[in-house]
């Protein structure tokens, strides 16, 4: 849209109350940009004739945006039934993703990073708020939206993103977690929990009714209590007091075996009872949750075992506080959308990640398919060091040549599980790489790309997130 001689985005466009300002987002080639025309209420840019500023896309603007427009802001939203977590590792998802939650009863978190993310992409939690909050602006989206400081496993990493207005904590409680525990080596049960547990029959409602054996119980309190001391304590130094305003989500799910109903009745109960307010919990799920690929494992297990968890959820938030289910690495696992939106009474919170930069991937493999295949075979090369970071079965044996591939046919890698697997695990490695002059090999190419194509990028996230959120039950308009 030409306003006033600026290629406008339409949404953008905001008249100030007082009438002394209008300010919008713009394009350029090489990049978006904010503009003032009139009275400037504090974004620094170049002053250009007219009374007109042009504003960059920095930090300091991000804060000053975040002030004048409280929508550019995050806010708390896993007290909404359903929420959903949209990973974008880029900082170019958000627009498709703001368009497509427009329609759906649903509430995004739009910002959602672990420090391996950051990491990897060279990226900082300031970059990653920012850039949803320029993207919420130039979308005009009004609903609530969150950010997720996720998989955060230290005080200091969560002071950060809390420091910075993050409205979601995700604790990594992982290397808290003893899985290497077994009935032999277990130690003695501390008489607390022997009192507390044993010889009780707990009538969880819903046909669920759950007891501990010694044994059993030995293990688990072996296997969770750290974590749970965690938990208490990073609870105690950033949220009873109410300093932050932030959503505290517990995950247990970065273990070798799924969490059994005994053990998420275990968790959520000494933490209830150590004070702990969280929102949602995020047990590991039987079967195979691998990134950027459909649900490996028996469905008939799964629907059994999510509804103990879903019973469970329920009883301890009709006697206590309210939480909700989290289901981690959701990305493309369709298979066992619709059993958790019948599980959970349609109340869940669901993460996706890689899948965004997926689907980022599909758009140079259908744009420039010459550039494509030079990420795939770097992504080849590159496979053995990024399957360090993550568990994944992905055979490089079924993942067609590209050489072998028309151009037409390149999309098609991404209907493929394996090459899904190489592309997804490596984007750090693809993004980081450089040539002998020290330029980046496909980081500047990749996102000039992406600007250039802006608009099937958003369809493909729309097309392709909504798939999730359709099958999930979430009504949509």
């Amino acid at each position: 849209m030409d306003y006033q001689g600026f290629n406008a985005y339409e949404k953008s466009i905001i008249k100030a109350s007082t009438g002394s300002y209008t300010v919008f987002m713009a394009k350029e080639a090489d990049g978006d940009y904010l503009v003032v025309i009139g009275e400037n209420p504090g974004l620094e840019g170049e002053k250009l004739p007219g009374e007109v500023t042009k504003a960059p896309l920095n930090h300091r603007n991000a804060e000053t945006l975040r002030k004048l427009f409280p929508f550019t802001a995050p806010s708390r939203v896993l007290g909404k039934e359903r929420s959903f977590g949209l990973g974008d590792r880029l900082g170019i998802a958000t627009p498709g993703h703001a368009e497509l939650f427009e329609k759906y009863d649903a509430y995004p978190v739009f910002a959602q990073q672990s420090i391996r993310e950051l990491n990897l992409t060279n990226r900082t939690y300031e970059d990653v708020l920012d850039a949803a909050s320029f993207a919420v602006f130039r979308e005009g989206f009004k609903k609530s939206w969150g950010a997720d400081g996720d998989h955060l496993k230290t005080a200091k990493d969560v002071e950060y993103a809390l420091s910075l207005g993050f409205t979601m904590i995700t604790l990594d409680c992982s290397e808290h977690i003893k899985n290497d525990v077994t009935d032999e080596n277990a130690p003695a049960l501390p008489q607390q929990y022997a009192d507390k547990y044993l010889g009780e029959n707990f009538d969880i409602g819903e046909g669920l009714r759950l007891s501990f054996d010694e044994t059993e119980l030995r293990r688990i309190v072996a296997i969770y209590e750290k974590a749970i001391l965690f938990a208490v304590d990073i609870y105690k130094q950033f949220f009873a007091d109410g300093k932050y305003q932030a959503d505290f989500e517990i995950s247990i799910d970065e273990t070798l075996t799924p969490t059994s109903p005994l053990q998420h009745f275990f968790v959520a109960r000494e933490l209830i009872d150590a004070g702990v307010v969280f929102a949602t919990l995020a047990p590991r799920f039987c079967g195979e949750f691998q990134k950027g690929v459909d649900y490996v494992g028996d469905l008939v297990q799964f629907e059994k075992e999510i509804n103990a968890h879903a019973i469970i959820v329920r009883y301890f938030s009709a006697t206590h506080f309210k939480y909700k289910l989290s289901i981690h690495s959701g990305s493309d696992k369709f298979a066992v959308f619709p059993l958790v939106s019948k599980a959970t009474k349609s109340i869940f919170h669901v993460k996706t990640a890689g899948t965004n930069w997926l689907e980022a991937m599909r758009v140079v493999a259908m744009t420039d398919p010459s550039l494509y295949r030079e990420v795939h075979k770097y992504a080849l090369e590159a496979f053995e060091e990024a399957s360090k970071y993550y568990i994944v079965t992905t055979d490089l044996s079924k993942i067609p040549s590209v050489d072998n591939l028309s151009d037409a046919e390149l999309p098609g890698l991404f209907e493929n599980n394996d090459s899904r697997q190489l592309i997804h695990i490596t984007y750090g490695l693809i993004l980081n790489k450089k040539n002998s002059d020290g330029a980046f090999s496909f980081k500047d190419k990749l996102y000039k790309l992406w600007r250039d194509h802006d608009g099937e990028y958003i369809q493909a996230l729309k097309k392709h997130i909504g798939r999730h959120l359709d099958l999930l039950g979430v009504k949509g308009s």
